[in-house]
């Protein structure tokens, strides 16, 4: 695998700040945030010096019931082949569920949640990457994610699981150590063992960042620095490999430049303990030693896989429950535990809220403090079946159809806001800013 180094996660926000930052080796930029034709030129300056650029997609839920998305891939292979990258990365998860598969309505999750480690969903997962392998012109890495619940009567480990994707597609592993800490607190699972169990031949780089607990709930907020234990968890995968690449993820509350310099240091050093103690003999076993279960694992007959159909019509099912009840308010299905779903029901609407708060900031100028509940509001109603782009037109349309916000400004400034992107065509703008001022002096003057 080619050695990356060290790296940062390329943020619009820190641009500026990564491009002066000394000892970067690489960089990786979130796929669908960027466009091949219009790449934003401090990324191309970036590349013009020398500095690898890696596309990491979000939305191919290539743990999903139905086959890859051709177009996604399609976008997905531009981008890698736009920004020259040696490879591109995704994740185990699944993102949307339901559809024509499962005769039910499709619904998009808005975030990464997890895959039942079953053999239904490892055989869906290793046919969907092998379609995706086909069609991406570098190799493929994919992410172990973070979750918040477990899902009941799982047949393999965390470990067992990606060794065994890895032995049947040739897929590389992005190993998130800070994933492994959040699955530590949230499902109980130990890192160490999940790390005994890879195939570290197969590590592509390794992701490192921060987060927060709150009530006994580890949540992986990329907005918070790098705690102690994330770090012990990277230096020790560095006992049994050195990694390829080691790159530093932050998506919010983005600290100043020496912090981060500061963060990447510690990394580093995390990295450099755990092969010294490789050297010495003081690290643990590389893999295969006390994750060794994984072999049996691999011996099941490839005759005992079910029919590829019913087995991602069985998994679709499943999966439709569970984000049904995530996203719709329909019961949570037997064996779940409802509090760590509602708590995962909760984090998916607030994000949705703060995502469409982005793609759409007129809506909070508009609405003004009342944005956050309204929006809250909605989400528990109706689930979003698109991207984020098209929640808020549905948003906009639903508050319009209620007869709200009840002031007369602000109505008929969401009413212009969604007439000029709902239409077949644009329509003028000056009227709307027109109101979009007078909402903002309406706030100014307010007691």
């Amino acid at each position: 695998m080619r050695r990356l180094g060290t790296g940062i996660g390329w943020r619009p926000e820190i641009a500026d700040a990564v491009e002066r930052m000394p000892g970067i080796d690489w960089v990786e930029v979130v796929a669908e945030n960027v466009c091949p034709g219009h790449l934003p030129q401090a990324l191309l300056r970036l590349r013009e010096r020398g500095i690898t650029v890696v596309p990491h997609g979000v939305s191919l839920g290539l743990g999903g019931a139905d086959r890859p998305d051709e177009d996604r891939l399609r976008a997905l292979a531009e981008r890698a082949e736009a920004l020259g990258a040696p490879l591109v990365t995704e994740h185990i998860a699944f993102v949307r569920a339901g559809g024509a598969l499962t005769a039910s309505p499709r619904l998009e999750a808005g975030h990464l949640l997890p895959v039942p480690r079953t053999r239904d969903a490892l055989d869906v997962l290793c046919e969907n990457v092998r379609i995706a392998q086909q069609a991406l012109p570098v190799p493929l890495a994919l992410e172990n994610i973070a979750a918040l619940f477990s899902w009941p009567g799982e047949e393999l480990t965390e470990g067992q699981f990606l060794s065994e994707l890895v032995e049947r597609t040739g897929v590389r592993l992005l190993i998130d150590v800070a994933n492994l800490h959040t699955n530590h607190v949230n499902r109980g699972e130990d890192p160490a063992q999940a790390l005994a169990a890879l195939p570290v031949e197969a590590l592509a780089y390794v992701h490192v960042a921060g987060g927060f607990e709150r009530d006994g709930v580890w949540h992986d907020s990329h907005a918070h620095p790098v705690p102690r234990p994330v770090l012990d968890i990277l230096a020790d995968l560095a006992t049994r490999a050195a990694p390829p690449g080691v790159l530093l993820e932050r998506d919010e509350n983005f600290p100043e430049p020496v912090e981060l310099e500061r963060e990447l240091e510690a990394i580093g050093e995390a990295v450099r303990a755990g092969r010294r103690r490789a050297v010495t003999g003081a690290g643990r076993a590389v893999a295969g030693g006390a994750g060794g279960g994984g072999v049996a694992v691999l011996a099941r007959p490839v005759a005992e896989v079910r029919a590829r159909e019913t087995t991602r019509q069985r998994l679709g099912v499943a999966l439709a429950a569970v984000l049904s009840s995530l996203v719709a308010g329909t019961p949570v299905p037997e064996g779940f535990d409802r509090v760590r779903m509602g708590v995962q029901a909760r984090a998916l609407a607030a994000k949705r809220a703060e995502v469409v708060a982005k793609v759409a900031p007129e809506l909070p100028e508009i609405l003004g403090a009342g944005y956050r509940p309204a929006f809250l509001g909605y989400a528990r109603e109706r689930p979003m079946s698109g991207g984020y782009r098209r929640d808020a037109l549905d948003f906009a349309g639903h508050l319009l159809a209620a007869g709200l916000p009840r002031e007369a400004g602000p109505r008929e400034a969401l009413r212009e806001w969604w007439l000029d992107r709902a239409g077949p065509a644009p329509r003028r703008r000056g009227r709307r800013r027109v109101l979009l001022r007078g909402r903002a002096a309406d706030r100014a003057t307010t007691p």
